[in-house]
């Protein structure tokens, strides 16, 4: 099987000081790709960048908060700066605040839209010019969630902005496909200190933390370690994935998925409509055809 090379191409990822974003700059850059290490804290950037060229790769830091044009623009004019271009938009940075509908407070709903969906816009926007620009095409990575698919108690803000990442792979995808550029989105599950936060999963994940496998049951339901996120990452980069977009995969332990775009479950007409009335009545034939929410494992 023919190693992924991604020798000459560059790649922003960001929220990469830590964590999941880590994992995939690490990744990219052993591929052979120069990266751009994002990060609001700069010393966890800097601890990436040192990772990455001590161990043969290229990599610099560009510290910012996504969000603005301006920093978006940052991030690109940096790509392009060190490295002479930009290949690959991985927009993996957000915030999390965990607040039922209830209990979300403007400045949180504030902070968790802007990092996520405007940081995911702007970055994407500022690389797709780049990318015309260059006239070689492009990708961008988005990545999304499981809250962003199926919800989760007090993900208001969270799984509001996941979900609105998987609408914009459907719109960039049909947009931008005239510039040869891709676009999908990863839906990925690892241990990270965000999982910790879970009560089931916090004494698993000090003890992968402190060197133990993850369980081979976690593992089989889709739950690994951050490394197991990046191959996706690595592939989606790549010329062997020019094929592929418009899509959403859920990738992490030993699992893999492909999410099915949304579809009508059911359709009935009747000839001039109906009346509140009518509604009324005819329901009990329509609710076998109601969808029953349930989290998946």
């Amino acid at each position: 099987m023919q190693k992924i090379d991604l020798t000459g191409r560059v790649a922003v990822v960001t929220g990469s000081g830590r964590g999941l974003g880590r994992a995939y700059a690490e990744a990219l850059a052993r591929s052979g790709a120069g990266v751009v290490v994002n990060d609001l804290d700069a010393d966890a950037a800097a601890e990436v960048v040192d990772a990455i060229t001590a161990a043969g790769g290229s990599a610099v830091a560009e510290v910012c908060a996504v969000g603005t044009a301006a920093a978006a623009d940052a991030l690109v004019d940096r790509a392009v700066k060190e490295f002479g271009r930009l290949d690959v938009m991985c927009t993996n940075a957000g915030a999390l605040r965990d607040r039922t509908l209830l209990k979300v407070t403007d400045e949180e709903l504030d902070l968790v839209l802007d990092s996520h969906v405007r940081g995911t816009i702007t970055c994407g926007r500022a690389a797709a010019r780049r990318f015309r620009e260059q006239g070689e095409g492009g990708r961008l990575i988005l990545i999304g969630s499981p809250a962003g698919q199926l919800g989760g108690f007090g993900q208001t803000a969270y799984a509001a902005s996941k979900a609105a990442i998987i609408a914009l792979v459907r719109v960039w995808s049909v947009e931008l496909a005239k510039i040869d550029v891709t676009v999908n989105a990863v839906i990925p599950k690892a241990l990270t200190r965000m999982s910790a936060t879970i009560p089931a999963l916090t004494e698993i994940v000090a003890k992968v933390e402190a060197g133990e496998p993850v369980p081979a049951d976690l593992r089989h339901e889709g739950t690994g370690t951050v490394e197991d996120v990046a191959p996706i990452i690595v592939y989606l980069s790549s010329p062997e994935s020019a094929a592929v977009t418009g899509q959403y995969f859920s990738f992490g332990g030993d699992r893999f998925a492909i999410w099915a775009h949304p579809t009508e479950s059911f359709v009935t007409h009747r000839d001039g409509g109906w009346t509140p009335e009518q509604l009324a009545a005819d329901f009990a034939e329509y609710t076998q055809h109601l969808q029953h929410h349930r989290r998946r494992k």
